[in-house]
């Protein structure tokens, strides 16, 4: 199996992609839903619920924050850090958010946001579910799970085959360290060679470098804002 360096170091919002980047992802996927499912003009409320390690940790991770983000519409990989205070604080003070940025509905965080810290779903601890309403009637509901890395998992890819392992054939594969040096001994390759090459295999070698780069400048204003803080 195949392994890219995009697998390993990808871009989204802190401290956890278990508690915050896959809440948030969660949290778009069903205001998607809502969009394409409902009528999203005429829904009176949303309600979230979650469950197990979420329910117990996420306030300290951040998991309702993301979750608010999400549900107006924000991408862990695009959100700006710098905007995330001011959106919260106006669906506080408003009582109000609009889904996907469009649909503004009733919302209290404190009542539409339940964490449940006795209660764990079957499939994984990190389990969510969302409702939407249209007066009192329950129009949409989904069951996510945020099973690491920042990947989410709803209640219909349970038990399916839904992560395929990548089999496609590289010019130099490996599977330890001592492996890998050995390649870049016999080929006077160095490691980054090494590994652009097999990257290549995936994307041009034009898109592995802007997409590296990318990362890297995210890293470093990461820094700066550390230092600014």
């Amino acid at each position: 199996m195949a392994v890219s360096v995009f697998d390993l170091f990808s871009i989204g919002i802190g401290p956890s992609s278990s508690h915050t980047v896959g809440p948030m992802r969660a949290a778009r996927f069903f205001a998607a839903h809502m969009a394409t499912d409902t009528d999203g003009t005429q829904l009176s409320r949303v309600h979230v619920e979650l469950f197990g390690s979420l329910g117990l940790t996420g306030k300290g991770h951040g998991t309702d924050k993301a979750i608010l983000l999400g549900l107006l519409g924000k991408r862990p990989e695009t959100l700006d850090p710098d905007t995330v205070d001011g959106l919260i604080q106006k669906v506080r003070d408003g009582k109000s958010l609009s889904i996907l940025g469009k649909h503004p509905i009733p919302f209290t965080p404190e009542t539409d946001l339940t964490f449940n810290r006795k209660k764990s779903l079957p499939f994984h601890p990190n389990g969510m579910i969302y409702q939407a309403f249209c007066g009192e009637e329950k129009v949409l509901e989904r069951t996510y799970y945020s099973v690491g890395g920042g990947f989410v998992v709803d209640d219909e890819a349970i038990g399916q085959e839904t992560i395929l392992p990548d089999d496609r054939a590289l010019p130099f594969p490996f599977r330890s360290g001592d492996e890998l040096l050995k390649l870049c001994t016999e080929n006077k390759m160095s490691i980054s060679q090494i590994m652009l090459q097999n990257e290549c295999t995936r994307k041009s070698e034009e898109e592995v470098r802007k997409g590296l780069l990318e990362i890297w400048n995210v890293m470093k204003e990461c820094v700066k804002r550390g230092f600014r803080s």
